[in-house]
């Protein structure tokens, strides 16, 4: 539609912490294609944007977090040609996905409601998690006969392992909450009305720290899932090189030295 609004609404905070909400809580906060590449530019902003120190992904509503693609969303083309599809994939959900994994600061989900296939994705790429204990995580795309997308086979399997994310995705059977805090799909399930207070608390806790290094930190994290020892060491002995210069290494030595709470500044 020529009037859609994409129903992603951007505010930073003083502190440095960039609060991302899907408002689209009448059609369970999925997202059409306009809000799924909204959405995707957001964190490419944030990754940017030197102010920013955190992000906070928050989703309107008490019902959904997000319910994936909207029911119209992704339509598949008239006339097909071969890589239609992947290219769909590609430069669609997979881009979001990517951008949230990719931003290198700290982001963290606070899930309201129902996280459903591509959204359950979105809780899966954050770096910190937390979700009312109301809330539920579902991959459906068994019970549709489609295949797994938005990442969710990858990021499952490093989360879960293969024998849960197996279950998981040939099941599609719904997971509540304190079932994601046992599989570690969640860090942490708090009453509903603590989710937004707890995540914000958690984003400004990370906005305040050394995001130099929590930014390697992430890297770290990420390639030491994905790759064997040899490129571990390597990755962790360059970013040990780059904030061995930092200011906040030096901040935080004369801290402790000094016995006094550390004033980060992010470089």
């Amino acid at each position: 539609m020529a009037d859609e609004q994409p129903g992603i609404e951007v505010v930073t905070d003083d502190d440095g912490v960039r609060r991302i909400t899907i408002d689209r809580a009448d059609v369970g906060n999925s997202l059409s294609p306009l809000a799924r590449d909204a959405l995707a530019d957001a964190f490419l902003s944030a990754d940017r944007d030197p102010a920013v120190r955190a992000v906070l992904l928050t989703a309107a509503g008490s019902r959904h977090f997000c319910t994936g693609a909207g029911l119209s969303a992704d339509s598949r083309p008239a006339e097909r040609r071969p890589g239609d599809i992947a290219r769909l994939l590609q430069q669609g959900w997979q881009r979001l996905i990517g951008a949230i994994l990719d931003c290198a600061k700290p982001v963290v989900a606070a899930v309201n409601g129902t996280a459903a296939g591509a959204g359950a994705s979105l809780v899966l790429a954050s770096d910190l998690v937390v979700m009312s204990e109301t809330a539920r995580l579902i991959e459906p795309f068994v019970a549709r006969g489609i295949l797994p997308d938005s990442g969710a086979v990858f990021l499952l399997t490093r989360i879960v392992g293969l024998r849960r994310a197996t279950e998981l995705l040939m099941l599609g059977e719904p997971v509540d909450a304190a079932r994601c805090e046992q599989l570690g799909l969640v860090n942490r399930v708090v009453a509903a009305e603590a989710v937004y207070p707890t995540a914000l608390e958690l984003a400004r806790r990370l906005a305040a720290g050394p995001t130099v290094m929590l930014s390697l930190t992430k890297r770290l994290l990420a390639v030491s899932s994905e790759s064997g020892r040899d490129r571990a060491f390597t990755e962790e002995a360059w970013a040990q090189e780059i904030v061995s210069t930092s200011h906040d290494l030096q901040e935080g030595l004369r801290a402790f030295a000094e016995r006094r709470e550390p004033r980060f500044r992010g470089c």
